[in-house]
């Protein structure tokens, strides 16, 4: 079971951190991935963290959001800084046990999902 939390209301140029706790499954074996989903759009990719720490960005937030982990809490973080209202979507935190490094940004590669949380940034 994977819980997002952290969504809100923030203003552009504002920084938000989101954060997903999971529970059930051996974390540290995960790679974990953030998805978003605008209203009126298909869920794409935000950010992945694998096993061992290496991590990947979609090119539209690269620079901008920092994903991390902590293990001993089972838990991923996603910094994001200087936000766009562009970026205004439902956010899913995932896990996968994909070996494949190029499957890491494909949301059909993960088996586990949250329940999303919502980022709204105003212009």
């Amino acid at each position: 079971q994977l819980q997002a939390s952290g969504g809100g209301l923030v203003q552009a140029g504002e920084s938000r951190t989101l954060s997903c706790e999971a529970s059930g499954i051996t974390f540290s074996r995960y790679t974990i991935g953030w998805f978003r989903q605008a209203p009126g759009k298909e869920r794409e990719f935000v950010a992945f963290i694998r096993w061992n720490r290496s991590t990947g960005y979609a090119d539209s937030v690269k620079e901008r959001f920092t994903i991390s982990r902590d293990n001993a809490k089972s838990t991923v973080s996603l910094q994001m800084n200087r936000l766009k209202p562009e970026d205004t979507a439902v956010y899913y935190c995932a896990a996968t046990q994909t070996a494949i490094l190029s499957e890491s940004a494909n949301w059909n590669a993960y088996a586990y999902w949250g329940q999303g949380t919502l980022v709204t940034v105003s212009s």
